[in-house]
């Protein structure tokens, strides 16, 4: 508990004060959420699916997702996404409060909130542990909230909330595992070492730029033997304070002369120690250098797909995260709908998991050779290694309304006797 508090801390504060920590956490929210994911409800029901679509577009909105009104869903997902990565996880709890479209509305919380002090349990037989509490088979079934002012300084009571309403997105990674770790956690000390190396080399810069200048005097200014001459002007200069400016015109007492310092040494090159550890750091979270660096100066093709196709696989354990996060929230939104009758199911509780039945298509990503991608897409096509299903949702498309919506096109340029692509024509 001590260490993970000061990983935390240790975090947080690399979060807020380095560059390079900040290029892992935007790859992460780039690449794991990026524009988005979009919901496609799939119950034998099409009106329902229509209606259930449309409302969740509305509901995802700050006003209506979000207790305090200020995110939309989206919003809240990246910023959970980031959160995971600096604290090692964030806490969403579900709460009924009608002010929106739905009774359901979200609340996230950091998880410096799970009142760590709580001992007691809520239930006979079940243990605490870190404000989480567990049965006999370290489930969680409940979790101790420790309520604050807004000031963040006046602690309130301890709430405890069933599981059933908490959603924990943490990483765990071993299995007597209980509570969250930062996922940068194997990279801090690199990522600190880089951040004062740079520091460092900046302050020898300046200091290799700047121009020192004593006054010497041949005479002591005070006790037997001090001089009593004045310069030209009778006005005895002091040089306390005083700093060189361009164009400045100085007078000196006589006697004082101007002895000049210029530093010397050259500055170490900072290019390849930072890009090797850059590399570390990357590797130490699963990335490649360009992704961390933006750094393409030198990459080809191939390299950078090549390091498309790994990084994606470190993202995906992220993306099963969020997925398995907006599935809860999907399941609390339908029922919500259907029990305030937003949308009304007659048959929803004798067949609930058939109108729960969804997929989440995620926004594509820019390809890096279009043509390239195409054809090797279109190979695939023909070699049954990819169907048209995989390929629309690679795209961030529905299959079927990619289909009805060239149907449509087909059929509008035929009547108009316009020749397009697809193979609507093909039999023209």
């Amino acid at each position: 508990s001590p260490s993970r508090e000061l990983i935390r801390a240790r975090a947080r504060d690399l979060e807020n004060n380095s560059d390079i920590m900040n290029s892992i956490l935007g790859a992460y929210k780039r690449n794991v959420f990026g524009a988005g994911y979009k919901l496609r409800a799939t119950s034998e029901e099409k009106n329902i699916n229509q209606e259930l679509e449309k409302l969740w577009v509305k509901w995802c909105e700050a006003r209506n997702c979000d207790v305090t009104g200020t995110q939309s869903l989206s919003q809240m997902l990246r910023m959970a996404i980031q959160r995971k990565k600096v604290d090692g996880g964030i806490l969403i709890l579900k709460r009924y409060t009608g002010e929106g479209v739905l009774p359901l509305q979200l609340q996230a919380i950091e998880v410096d909130e799970l009142d760590t002090m709580q001992m007691t349990a809520h239930y006979e037989g079940n243990r605490v542990v870190g404000g989480v509490e567990y049965n006999r088979w370290n489930r969680p079934v409940g979790y101790h909230i420790r309520t604050y002012a807004i000031d963040g300084y006046s602690p309130g009571e301890s709430e405890y909330l069933d599981a059933k309403d908490v959603i924990f997105l943490f990483t765990k990674r071993r299995p007597s595992q209980t509570r969250e770790v930062s996922d940068v956690a194997p990279t801090l000390t690199r990522v600190r070492d880089a951040n004062e190396f740079l520091n460092t080399i900046s302050i020898k810069e300046r200091v290799l730029a700047c121009l020192s200048v004593f006054i010497t005097q041949e005479q002591p200014q005070s006790g037997i033997g001090a001089r009593q001459n004045k310069s030209f002007d009778g006005v005895n200069y002091n040089y306390q304070g005083k700093t060189l400016v361009p164009g400045m015109i100085q007078y000196l007492n006589p006697g004082d002369k101007v002895a000049t310092v210029q530093p010397t040494g050259q500055a170490v090159d900072a290019t390849a120690f930072t890009k090797q550890q850059m590399r570390m750091i990357g590797s130490g979270q699963g990335l490649s250098y360009e992704v961390t660096s933006r750094d393409m100066s030198e990459s080809n093709y191939s390299s950078a797909r090549q390091g498309i196709i790994e990084d994606e696989l470190t993202y995906q354990e992220d993306v099963e995260s969020v997925i398995a996060l907006l599935n809860e929230i999907y399941e609390s939104f339908v029922i919500s709908a259907v029990l305030s009758e937003k949308v009304k199911i007659p048959t929803f509780w004798r067949d609930k998991d058939a109108y729960l039945s969804h997929k989440w298509i995620k926004a594509p990503k820019k390809w890096i050779d279009p043509v390239k991608e195409a054809n090797a897409n279109r190979v695939a096509l023909q070699t049954g290694e990819k169907t048209y299903a995989d390929l629309a949702s690679e795209r961030g498309r529905d299959w079927r309304e990619q289909i009805d919506e060239m149907a449509e096109i087909q059929e509008y340029a035929m009547e108009k006797g316009v020749v397009i692509g697809g193979t609507g024509n093909d039999k023209n």
